[in-house]
């Protein structure tokens, strides 16, 4: 597997780690994760459209967290964490959803948009249930974890930054 340099920088500045593999740490990011998809919907019935953009995000982001804990890494840095969902489990459609996330999150939190109401309740009606898809498919993969494929995402791992 080809060394990634971003990946490296991370490593080098302790921001991305190999530690012990936590069903418990995953556990609580899988609780942190539904606490923020419930969160996304009610902000989405109140019509706090970039509230609930950011919470969509976020039940991805923690679930992406808890799974990487599962396997025992820890990564400190958003687009780190996404580019191991491509780089070690193949993912590209899970990568492209918690990108696209990302993006919509990080333009909606830091910027002043003069989009029409309507148009930001369509992007968070469209994050929302991509963060639906996005969490099942992800507790799925958590799901059918076990100590053979741990080992190997690993070793994918170590492969990847040295």
């Amino acid at each position: 597997m080809r060394k990634n340099n971003f990946l490296n920088n991370l490593r080098n500045e302790e921001k991305l780690e190999l530690v012990e593999p936590s069903e418990n740490i995953c556990d609580s990011y899988l609780e942190k994760s539904a606490n923020c998809l419930k969160s996304a919907k009610l902000l989405l019935q109140n019509n706090l459209y970039e509230n609930s953009i950011s919470l969509s995000y976020y039940a991805m982001y923690n679930l992406l967290t808890g799974l990487l804990f599962r396997i025992g890494i820890k990564c400190e840095n958003h687009v780190g964490s996404i580019l191991l969902l491509k780089l070690l489990f193949k993912e590209n459609k899970l990568f492209k959803l918690i990108s696209d996330a990302k993006k919509e999150r990080i333009d909606k939190q830091y910027y002043v948009t003069t989009e029409k109401d309507e148009i930001t309740k369509e992007v968070a009606d469209e994050l929302l249930n991509d963060s639906e898809d996005f969490v099942l498919k992800m507790k799925l993969a958590i799901k059918n974890l076990n100590n053979d494929s741990i080992d190997d995402f690993r070793e994918k791992f170590s492969d990847l930054v040295g």
